[in-house]
């Protein structure tokens, strides 16, 4: 390949990977022609990208958009996988693959810095992706809230139970006078008599004839 060629290459390849921080390499060595294009759809589908590589130039394309780890995956024929939400859910997919068909292998992956080899893929596909990731955190805050609500109110709760029981145990205010036994009301007293009142009726009676 001439040196004209390969610089057309590595720029093409620099401009797909702009932005890129994760990714996977994938061995294809055996897979026939129809295999890899029903592959290649298959990814497409999920909104992942695959492109064969040279080493030699992806190299140098790895360090130009700051993927100083990448250059460690590469061994052999490769073809590096990037896009979707995040490398976990592309080393998922591929390992999907890799049982029905065993050629195509996930030789490593990269993810924000970190190589993870062939021995460790599987450790990677466990790790939350970026919807799962964020689910998390959305329980976590509503879990948070929760618990602070139910601290909140506890207290006002209990509170105003208390109050109402004394409330209750008061009667809510005096109690009116008790009536006597018999259920009737005492009669009011009779007013005393008065000297002014008597005074007429003695004088009747001196006036009287004998």
């Amino acid at each position: 390949m001439s040196k004209p060629v390969k610089e057309m290459i590595r720029k093409e390849l620099t401009r797909r990977l702009e932005g890129v921080t994760s990714l996977a390499v994938i061995g294809f060595t055996g897979l026939d022609a129809i295999t890899t294009n029903q592959i290649r759809h298959r990814l497409r589908e999920k909104d992942i990208r695959v492109t064969v590589v040279k080493n030699s130039v992806a190299r140098q394309a790895f360090r130009e958009v700051g993927l100083d780890k990448a250059p460690e995956a590469l061994d052999g024929p490769c073809a590096v996988a990037y896009g979707s939400d995040s490398v976990v859910t592309i080393v998922r997919e591929l390992l999907a693959i890799h049982k029905e068909s065993p050629a195509l292998t996930v030789k490593a992956a990269v993810l924000e810095g970190e190589v993870f080899p062939e021995d460790r893929i599987e450790e990677l596909s466990k790790y939350p992706n970026r919807e799962e990731a964020i689910g998390r955190v959305v329980r976590c805050i509503l879990s948070g809230g929760a618990n602070l609500s139910a601290a909140l109110i506890g207290p006002g709760g209990r509170l105003a139970s208390i109050l109402k029981t004394i409330e209750e145990k008061q009667g809510g205010g005096e109690a009116p006078e008790a009536a006597p036994e018999g259920g009737e009301a005492p009669a009011p007293e009779a007013a005393s008599e008065t000297p002014e009142a008597a005074a007429p009726e003695a004088a009747a009676t001196e006036a009287a004839p004998e």
